[in-house]
């Protein structure tokens, strides 16, 4: 799961992004307190989150993708939970366990007749700092007034768990051929993994 940065870069609102990424384009994502919203405002994007079930079809489909940029919660398939969870959701938090790839849902890219290439529509911005930062601003978060409530019980471990399922989700994403890039930190560098397409087959 290698990565660089970016050479080519353009500014969209003062933000990076990888050349030739539109605006219209982009699908801010990742943990809970990795700066989703707050790319989502600098940029100018829908105000609103959004929530999609990986695992139902045609998600690429659904009108939570009319407006972009905009922020999106996955809903990921997991080993041993029939249901999609976000990973806020306390089923998830009490049992914790690997994403199901093969209930995942991938867009189609084209290559059958009458058939659109999702994969190029949208393109997949993951947040992606290091845990023991999300979790200083998640600690900070739940001491202000109406805290958000995910933030409530929250712990370093879980956290931890967290970004790994964004960071594997985000390499699966790429190797099945979405576009994809992340930041370590908010309005960083973008980086992308430099594996060949298929490398999570």
């Amino acid at each position: 799961m290698q990565s660089v940065e970016f050479e080519n870069l353009i500014l969209i609102k003062d933000v990076p992004f990888p050349e030739g990424e539109r605006f219209r384009q982009i699908i801010v994502t990742g943990p809970p307190g990795s700066g989703k919203t707050s790319l989502v405002t600098q940029l100018g994007g829908w105000p609103e989150e959004g929530y999609l079930d990986l695992a139902q079809k045609n998600w690429w489909r659904s009108r939570v993708l009319t407006f972009r940029p905009r922020e999106i919660h996955f809903g990921i398939p997991f080993t041993g939970h029939e249901e999609s969870l976000a990973v806020f959701e306390q089923a998830w938090l009490e049992s914790p366990s690997a994403i199901d790839y093969e209930r995942i849902q991938i867009p189609p890219d084209g290559s059958k007749l009458l058939e659109g290439n999702w994969r190029n529509k949208y393109v997949f911005d993951f947040q992606l700092p290091d845990p023991e930062v999300i979790f200083s601003k998640r600690q900070e978060r739940r001491n202000r007034k109406g805290a958000h409530p995910v933030d409530q019980e929250v712990t370093l471990e879980q956290v931890q768990l967290q970004v790994r399922v964004y960071t594997d989700l985000a390499y699966y994403f790429h190797c099945q051929g979405l576009r994809v890039f992340f930041r370590k930190t908010f309005q960083g560098t973008p980086r992308c993994f430099i594996d060949p397409p298929g490398c999570a087959d």
